[in-house]
């Protein structure tokens, strides 16, 4: 099946430590909530999986989303939903966000499964290395382990909330388990990759998300 072009969007937030509980699962709900708008190919949000030996710089918060082209990514960054959701359940108890979108090519469902898990990393190139990078991490796709289903990297077009991170990689596995396997079973093959891409960062942040359910229906 050839590729398509899909647009990854993903946010990353941090919850103030004093935040009541029923806000923030009013921010999840809310957030999850957007996943019915008709220009939203695919969205899931959650709380981060703990992972204490993994630079995550505090960020408790994950919102994936995917969507057919630039400006159906634009059309949901500006509806009256999402800005209301933002305004109202996001900002009041975040004390920081941070965003990044890339043009991925996908041949495989749009959708990341429910029970998926996903690893997603930021990078931050050394000046001058993002070509590189970029490079390297098409050799990393195509090395990927069959608990892989689905990788996919870019460069950010939209910097304005990236921090400057400017590449963006993630990594679908079948199920957390499968996610947790690779990391002990496939130690060569990870420290291998981190030995690539090491000397082309100046920094880089790593995530791990499960994909929930989808919202469920109202009558």
């Amino acid at each position: 099946m050839a590729a398509a072009a899909t647009i990854e969007h993903v946010v990353l937030f941090k919850v103030r430590d004093s935040t009541d509980p029923s806000k923030v699962d009013a921010m999840v709900s809310n957030l999850r909530s957007l996943a019915s708008l008709d220009v939203v190919a695919h969205l899931a949000a959650g709380p981060v999986l703990p992972r204490p030996h993994r630079s995550a710089t505090g960020f408790t918060h994950l919102l994936h989303s995917r969507y057919r082209s630039k400006a159906d990514l634009a059309a949901y960054s500006t509806h009256p939903s999402h800005v209301a959701v933002v305004a109202e359940n996001v900002l009041p108890v975040c004390e920081d966000i941070m965003a990044m979108d890339w043009v991925a090519d996908l041949d495989s469902p749009t959708a990341a499964p429910p029970g998926s898990a996903m690893r997603l990393t930021l990078a931050k190139p050394k000046e001058g290395a993002t070509a590189e990078l970029t490079a390297t991490l098409a050799q990393v796709k195509l090395s990927a382990p069959a608990a892989v289903t689905q990788v996919t990297y870019g460069e950010n077009f939209s910097p304005a909330r990236a921090k400057g991170y400017g590449v963006g990689l993630l990594a679908v596995f079948r199920d957390l388990e499968e996610l947790e396997a690779m990391d002990a079973g496939e130690k060569d093959l990870v420290e291998s990759v981190k030995e690539k891409v090491r000397p082309l960062l100046e920094s880089f942040i790593v995530v791990d998300f499960e994909v929930p359910p989808p919202p469920a229906a109202t009558l």
